[in-house]
């Protein structure tokens, strides 16, 4: 009984320090998450339903604001669903949307969420999910549109190849549409023509990519972006990533020379 508080104290000792060499460094301004280990941290819990699991790792979200937020990072988008997951049971399946549709609900009507500027936004094939879900994710955009401090986008229906595809088959109706021949196009294809049709092409690639649960690749997550990204993968389970992973995850980041191919 009496170690607990210690080790208490000495976690909290070490979360300070930590806390204090990232602050004198350079923060990453966009910050990629695979949310992985879901149904790993319910093998280990025993949780059984998973409309239980996923809530919980949907609750992990107002961590990743918070600590987001707190720490300067401007951006953070978190991929929560491939179209390889349709595979899945139906019942996941079922958990996994449920859960991200009451989050954005609950996010949409928070007054924390417009307090500390949080701006919502989503990528991915939205033909893939259910109705009630992109009403939510469109609901949760409308409601947060204006604010401008941390932008938190959900890969929801995203894969890697999938938005490549969407980009190049974009570009070339938009030629089409302008009367451009197809061996004319050829010669026109670019790098930076194709990323202006990316899902998001404003947005800045990804300074750090972190992925939980101990695996360690990116399957396919954001791949155009991710080109010159750092890579961090930890051991820790999505549901249960503490504040001390994300810092470590951080601290990682600064300490590597980027270069970007140079």
């Amino acid at each position: 009984m009496a170690t607990a508080p210690v080790w208490r104290l000495v976690y909290e000792l070490y979360e300070r320090q930590l806390e204090k060499q990232v602050r004198l460094l350079p923060m990453p301004r966009h910050v990629g998450i695979i949310l992985d280990g879901n149904r790993r941290h319910a093998r280990e819990s025993g949780m059984q339903k998973p409309e239980d699991i996923y809530r919980l790792g949907a609750a992990k979200l107002d961590d990743i604001l918070a600590w987001s937020a707190d720490l300067g990072v401007r951006m953070v988008t978190l991929w929560v669903f491939s179209p390889d997951n349709l595979r899945r049971p139906e019942a996941e399946i079922g958990g996994i949307f449920g859960a991200v549709e009451a989050k954005m609900r609950a996010l949409a009507a928070d007054p924390h969420i417009h307090r500390k500027g949080v701006h919502i936004t989503a990528i991915g094939r939205r033909d893939l999910l259910p109705s009630g879900l992109v009403e939510a994710l469109d609901a949760a955009e409308a409601a947060t549109r204006d604010n401008d401090q941390i932008t938190v986008t959900l890969a929801i229906g995203y894969g890697g190849r999938e938005e490549i595809a969407d980009a190049v088959r974009a570009l070339l109706e938009e030629w089409a549409a302008q009367g451009i021949s197809t061996s004319q196009a050829a010669r026109l294809v670019s790098p930076e023509m194709i990323r202006r049709h990316l899902y998001l092409a404003d947005m800045p690639d990804p300074d750090l990519i972190i992925r939980t649960s101990g695996e360690t690749r990116l399957s396919g997550f954001m791949l155009w972006q991710s080109v010159h990204s750092e890579l961090y993968f930890c051991d820790v389970n999505w549901p249960v990533m503490r504040r001390i992973d994300y810092l470590r995850a951080i601290r990682s980041y600064q300490r590597r020379e980027r270069r970007f191919g140079v």
